[in-house]
C-alpha cells in the first residue's frame, strides 16, 4: 500500500487541546512536531488543525520526511 496524503490524513492522530487564560483555544497532533494552532473557538482550533496537518503532511511527503504514526494501544480487556 502506498503511503500517500490520504493514507496519513486518515490516521488517528492524537490531539492536544488546551483552553488558554483568554478563552482562546490551542491545539497540536503530539506525534507531528510543530503541527499546531490557535484559535477564538474549540470548533475554529479542530477545523484550523486539520488544515495545519494537511499542510504538515503535505510538505513531509513533498520533502521525503519521515512521518511518524500513532501508537496503536491493544489492549486485550482481561
Amino acid at each position: 500500500m502506498k503511503k500517500n496524503l490520504k493514507y496519513y490524513f486518515n490516521l488517528d492522530y492524537t490531539i492536544r487541546l488546551k483552553q488558554n487564560e483568554d478563552s482562546s483555544f490551542f491545539a497540536e497532533i503530539e506525534e507531528l512536531p510543530g503541527c499546531i494552532t490557535e484559535a477564538d473557538t474549540k470548533e475554529q482550533v479542530l477545523q484550523m488543525l486539520e488544515d495545519a496537518k494537511r499542510g504538515w503532511l503535505g510538505i513531509a511527503l513533498k520533502k521525503k520526511i519521515i512521518i511518524p504514526e500513532p501508537s496503536v494501544d491493544d489492549y486485550s480487556g482481561k
